[in-house]
């Protein structure tokens, strides 16, 4: 019983750090290396992430500097920047890539909001989904009857008020990534 709210808790928390990690990759008007974690250049026949293959570094507030450690695949890395939903052109002066982020207009910001609302449902239909999958084992347990009603209640409540928990501090990643994006 204990072992399967460790295992739930355990599953919601790792729910709550991907949905940061998926807001850390949302563009918002700030250069952030993270937006090119998504990104795979073909390396040598090996789709490889940006990161892998080159110094990532941020020079001002809105241009993200790549330095290839590679000078012959500075091509390839702009090329699948091209080719990626990142929506910007970078530049290339033959020793580094440029991607310079322009500011956000304010349509572009609430199209990025609903992005970021979307995700927050989806992460906690996901906590929901980690509940219901432990009542179901509640109750196959209760129909053994290896333990006591009460203490499968008492289960229940717990396993409720860690979804409630959860679901919170859902809601309290996505604010913050809200605000940052509505900042101008």
């Amino acid at each position: 019983m204990k072992e399967l709210l460790e295992k739930s808790e355990s599953k919601m928390h790792k729910t709550v750090e991907r949905l940061e990690h998926e807001y850390t990759t949302i563009r918002a008007g700030r250069a952030n290396p993270n937006v090119l974690d998504k990104i795979l250049v073909d390396y040598y026949g090996t789709p490889t992430q940006i990161n892998q293959m080159a110094a990532v570094s941020v020079s001002e507030a809105r241009i993200l500097v790549i330095s290839p450690w590679d000078a012959t695949s500075l091509k390839a890395i702009e090329k699948a920047i091209q080719a990626s939903d990142l929506g910007i052109n970078p530049t290339n002066d033959g020793k580094v890539i440029r991607i310079a982020f322009p500011q956000l207009t304010e349509e572009r910001r609430k199209e990025i909001v609903k992005e970021v609302h979307k995700m927050r449902e989806d992460a906690k239909v996901a906590v929901r989904n980690i509940r219901r999958d432990a009542m179901d084992k509640f109750k196959a347990i209760k129909k053994e009857g290896s333990v006591s009603e009460d203490e499968i209640k008492d289960g229940e409540k717990k396993l409720q008020n860690m979804v409630d928990k959860f679901c919170k501090e859902i809601d309290n990643v996505a604010a913050g990534k809200e605000k940052e994006i509505m900042e101008i």
